[in-house]
């Protein structure tokens, strides 16, 4: 297609050379502070926040709803699906931990707006208990969202998602479910959820409230793998259930504890389901029973690591079958840590010395990182004494 005739089009290239290089002769040696698409990103996320606990509300007999609205500013922008992390100081420790945000992303931009997640009791690490037990209605927490990449993309996904549930890993979908009953994500959502008995449904009637809003768009799907009284379906979510519910070419969407993750990612491989159409939330490393590959003759051994923060230096204990993070936030050294399970990076550490035991479940290093001894601290395990160089926080 001629736009200028023949040479005029080939010849494009040396004028834009030409034209540039006059322009920067034009310009002023003065450099310009004023960057407006940095201070409009700037504006949309800005970093840490502090939060107020304005509302918490049962979710069911063993997990409670926390709203949280910013003390000053707006709560950034995010997407169904998406974490915040929360900074937290416990006894001589400061913490970093992740939650989904079970509210919708519409709720973020009312006239009062706020963001919600919804944490569980009974959950074999420190924080959620703590949560449950020492945060109330006025309490200030700070905290910086959104994270994580566990949302829907239509570029990418199929208009038809299933969603994948257990415990508490329903926040995210509660999130969809809500968005989708306002009119804001329009997808078709299958939910499966599986729980023990259906008197302590996470999020149930939220689900419920969602789905009845909008029948032809959401579907609930129970699963209860304890309760003789449960007239729906009953024991865990096998590859029958999931191919029984499943509508024409749908994506996958799996949010739960690690055991039920390695069942379903199995199920996905004996249903051909292609990669692109499984997704699965960022989650914290599980025991390390659970990652293939652990050396299991390192647990119960204990070791030194020497901590390198610019020109300070720390020697603290560490257990082989705890992260190295585990053993920094131990010992009231600061490190942030985001997703906890290896994917996101923020804790991303040089190994100077020793040897670790890197856990294969979402590592998201770098073939560079790998090959020159940079690791992520929340999904690193020492199997003998380190010398390692973390990021000053």
């Amino acid at each position: 297609m001629k736009v200028k005739g023949f040479l005029k089009d080939v010849g494009g290239a040396s004028r834009v050379t030409k034209m540039r290089k006059e322009l920067i002769a034009k310009g002023s040696p003065i450099p310009q502070p004023k960057d407006p698409i940095r201070e409009l990103a700037d504006a949309l996320h800005p970093g840490k926040q502090v939060f107020t606990v304005t509302e918490i509300r049962d979710a069911s007999p063993t997990a409670k709803t926390y709203r949280f609205s910013p003390k000053n500013g707006h709560v950034p922008v995010f997407q169904c699906g998406q974490y915040a992390n929360f900074y937290l100081t416990i006894g001589e420790s400061v913490l970093t931990r992740a939650y989904s945000i079970s509210s919708a992303p519409y709720e973020a931009r009312l006239k009062d707006p706020y963001f919600e997640v919804t944490i569980r009791s009974n959950v074999p690490y420190l924080v959620p208990d703590w949560f449950l037990e020492n945060v109330e209605v006025g309490s200030e927490i700070t905290a910086a969202l959104p994270f994580g990449q566990f949302y829907y993309e239509p570029l990418r996904d199929s208009r038809n998602v299933v969603g994948i549930a257990g415990g508490s890993g329903i926040t995210p979908f509660a999130s969809m479910a809500k968005e989708i009953a306002h009119g804001k994500l329009d997808i078709d959502l299958t939910i499966m959820y599986g729980s023990v008995k259906h008197t302590d449904i996470v999020c149930g009637d939220e689900l419920q409230k969602a789905a009845d809003a909008c029948p032809d768009k959401i579907h609930l799907v129970h699963v209860m793998s304890d309760d003789p009284e449960w007239d729906g379906e009953k024991g865990f979510l096998t590859r029958e259930l999931i191919e029984k519910y499943s509508p024409e070419d749908p994506s996958y969407f799996f949010c739960g504890p690690p055991v039920m993750y390695f069942m379903i990612e199995k199920i996905m491989k004996e249903m051909n389901v292609p990669l692109r159409r499984f997704r699965h939330d960022a989650a914290a490393q599980p025991g390390v029973k659970l990652i293939p590959g652990f050396p299991m003759d390192q647990v119960g051994k204990k070791y030194k690591i020497t901590v390198l923060r610019g020109i300070h230096e720390d020697v603290i204990d560490a257990a082989a079958d705890e992260p190295v993070a585990v053993a920094l936030e131990r010992a009231g050294i600061p490190i942030d840590t985001h997703c906890r399970g290896g994917e996101c990076g923020y804790c991303r550490s040089q190994l100077l010395a020793g040897d670790i035991f890197v856990s294969p479940i979402s590592d998201g290093r770098r073939a560079m990182d790998k090959e020159f001894g940079w690791f992520h601290a929340c999904s690193a395990y020492p199997t003998s004494d380190l010398k390692i160089k973390i990021p000053i926080i």
